[in-house]
């Protein structure tokens, strides 16, 4: 659903949505957590070497898995909140969170390419201050039928939503990777989900700002894991993860078709199950 490049196999390129429900299928059934999907209206060509170019719609795709899917979570990762209005999130994935039975991780941002909020009209220079106040837009209006907020940027009332969410505490992660966004995301947010920081810096930023009780911090493993090929590689990559304090892992597989990324997936299942058994090295 994201090619970003030296990260996706090659296979990639030609996968069909069949190939999307067969590895989100195998995931359900393997007992992994949740299934991600990324934002982009359009990204300027020149970023194709670094972000590339394949980003499937999020709303869309995961409703399409959910149909395929029974207990897996769908998670946006993430959905830049200056593209919306708050109302427009609430309800959009609040009605994929009803028919997916509660099943939704709303993961949020503040943006990084300008070129993409010239092009659509969106505040760059606010985006910070924007973001703030649509999250607590969308605290207010998840799970009510006639939600009311008054915020900086946002205003509504006496306007009814329906369908809505069936949760007014849907989770929500914040992606980010300065010590702003873990901020946000401890005041704001039930998550963390930092990208491009290496393992002792996230330690680091968090040991600085101590989250309390339950919040998740959500931990990449940017280069690809091969659980097949190499089992001790991909333990080694998970217990690096736990030890910087990921409460969960988001792993990026490599596969020579979607076959096999399947295969991949039920290998990966096996090592974190083994990792998790008290006892087991």
């Amino acid at each position: 659903m994201v090619q970003v490049p030296g990260v996706s196999s090659p296979w990639e390129a030609g996968g069909t949505p069949e190939d999307l429900a067969a590895i989100a299928h195998t995931a359900d059934v393997c007992g992994l957590e949740f299934l991600t999907c990324s934002e982009h209206i359009a990204v300027p060509t020149g970023e194709a070497a670094t972000r590339g170019m394949v980003y499937w719609d999020p709303l869309s795709t995961l409703g399409y898995l959910a149909a395929h899917t029974r207990r897996i979570r769908l998670t946006t990762a993430v959905l830049v909140l200056g593209y919306h209005h708050p109302l427009e999130i609430a309800k959009r994935y609040g009605t994929l969170d009803l028919l997916a039975a509660g099943r939704v991780i709303l993961g949020v941002g503040i943006g990084s390419l300008s070129e993409e909020f010239d092009l659509i009209g969106a505040s760059w220079s606010q985006r910070a201050a924007r973001a703030d106040d649509a999250l607590g837009a969308l605290r207010a209006a998840l799970g009510s039928a006639e939600p009311e907020y008054s915020g900086r940027f946002y205003s509504f009332g006496g306007m009814t939503v329906q369908p809505h969410a069936p949760r007014t505490q849907l989770p929500m992660w914040i992606g980010g990777r300065s010590e702003a966004s873990l901020r946000r995301a401890i005041r704001l947010a039930d998550g963390w989900m930092p990208y491009g920081l290496a393992p002792d810096r996230i330690r680091s930023m968090l040991n600085e700002h101590a989250p309390a009780g339950a919040f998740e911090i959500v931990l990449g493993t940017g280069r690809p894991l091969n659980p097949s090929d190499d089992p001790d590689g991909t333990r080694r990559a998970l217990a690096n993860l736990t030890a910087a304090g990921a409460t969960v892992v988001s792993c990026h597989l490599a596969a020579r078709s979607a076959e096999d990324y399947c295969a991949q997936i039920a290998r990966l299942a096996e090592i974190a199950s083994d990792m998790e058994t008290p006892g087991d090295g």
